[in-house]
């Protein structure tokens, strides 16, 4: 059975709300405000776009509906992972050679962001690197081989090294897997809302203005557009619209243009000791299905656990239970272990997966969305490509702006159980 996600205006009961070092409480727009640029979305494409204007000296302010963090950017599996996009060549007929080579440099390069950010603010995030993709079948360590070798072709700086399955059992205490792919630099994982919450401040400080609670009504376009809250109103020379999956339909055409998937996760008790049964060390870990298993050990010695994507917007009845399962199929060591939170979320998915950047009316409102489940780090490259567009370097920006992003057919409506459909095929070849 299947039901309809409950959201409120407050965080979800995560693990991460449950454990973040800050509680934030930003007013709500009220009366008419003027700034050089107004973000709206507090997640990591608008905390960061925040931050790379504030450094560049831009007045800005942040508009949140709900709380800094509090959609995708703050429930996702933590898992700090380069690339941007699903295959980049497939979209050369529009940005060519050149275009293809500066999206291989950017999935590079939002890793080191996060990596730049986290040092030079202070964050206490929790990150850490090394990240093991996993193999369920002999099919996936001849991809990780073809991986392996285009990345080093292409002068990836981190070294990957391949995986057998006794030193993938070596690392991942679970006789699930038949090998990997080790990345012990260029990938990791974080507590997503510190990291969030942590830039926000960091931007604060530079003099930026951050507003929650403030849900964004409309939108006047013009020489310098003004962004309607319930209560009141921000004016500014440039827009930046970064609500992805829960930005609703505040602009129609972007709206046609991503489906909210949901995807849900658990955390464990504090496994202390019981942690070194299932990981030698803390790892970020996935397999590569289309609807794929991903998990790591917190800082805490955690296990949090996720997966189960779907692309019907709906929740198990008894989520809990469910991923559960999921959890014990890969560790079977930990039957009788405490499951203590559980959460799911909607991430923005494209029908391209490569994430969606542009121009709308009058050329100074800019969007960016639709990550499609493979967000934390590249949300942050594209934070900086928003900060040069409106600084007037439009040349990474327009790599993306190239690419077309067709609508999904019928709209949220009639899209989402075409696409379903559609996905299930993949999860089909994927148990085939």
């Amino acid at each position: 059975m299947l039901k309809a996600l409950k959201e409120t205006r407050e965080h979800t009961k995560s693990y991460y709300a449950a454990t973040a070092n800050w509680k934030t409480n930003y007013p709500a727009v009220e009366g008419n405000i003027s700034v050089d640029v107004c973000v709206v979305g507090a997640g990591f494409t608008g905390v960061s776009s925040a931050l790379f204007l504030a450094e560049r000296g831009y007045k800005v302010a942040l508009v949140e509906a709900n709380r800094i963090g509090w959609g995708e950017s703050g429930r996702n599996g933590g898992q700090v992972i380069g690339g941007i996009g699903h295959d980049a060549t497939k979209f050369k007929r529009w940005i060519g050679d050149e275009g293809v080579r500066a999206i291989r440099e950017m999935g590079i390069e939002c890793v080191e962001v996060i990596r730049e950010r986290v040092e030079k603010y202070n964050i206490d995030c929790g990150l850490t690197w090394g990240l093991c993709e996993v193999a369920l079948k002999e099919r996936h360590v001849r991809d990780f081989i073809e991986a392996k070798e285009d990345e080093e072709a292409n002068g990836y700086p981190h070294r990957l090294r391949l995986l057998s399955a006794e030193e993938v059992r070596g690392l991942i205490h679970s006789d699930l897997y038949c090998g990997g792919l080790l990345n012990e630099n260029g990938g990791g994982q974080v507590h997503s809302l510190n990291l969030c919450i942590g830039e926000a401040r960091a931007a604060e400080k530079l003099g930026t203005r951050i507003f929650e609670q403030s849900r964004v009504e409309k939108i006047v376009y013009g020489q310098r557009p003004k962004v309607i809250t319930e209560r009141g109103s921000i004016q500014a020379d440039h827009v930046v619209l970064c609500g992805s999956g829960y930005q609703e339909n505040l602009v129609p055409r972007l709206a046609r243009r991503v489906l909210p998937a949901a995807s849900f996760l658990i955390a464990t008790e504090p496994l202390g000791d019981r942690a070194q049964k299932i990981m030698a060390r803390p790892l970020a870990a996935c397999d590569p299905r289309t609807a794929l298993d991903y998990f790591r050990l917190s800082a805490d010695n955690r296990l949090i656990f996720g997966g189960m994507s779907n692309y019907t917007g709906l929740a198990p009845t008894n989520i809990t239970r469910t991923m559960q399962q999921k959890m014990l199929k890969v560790f079977p060591q930990l039957k009788g272990v405490k499951i203590e939170h559980t959460w799911g979320g909607q991430m923005g998915i494209g029908l391209n997966r490569m994430p969606q950047l542009g121009r709308l009316k009058g050329d100074n409102v800019y969007y960016v969305q639709a990550y499609s489940g493979h967000g934390v780090a590249p949300s942050h490259i594209m934070g900086k490509l928003v900060a040069e567009v409106i600084g007037g370097q439009s040349e990474r920006f327009d790599v993306f702006s190239k690419i077309k992003h067709l609508p999904f057919p019928g709209g949220r409506v009639l899209g989402r159980p075409a696409f379903a459909l559609g996905m299930l095929y993949y999860r089909l070849k994927d148990l085939l």
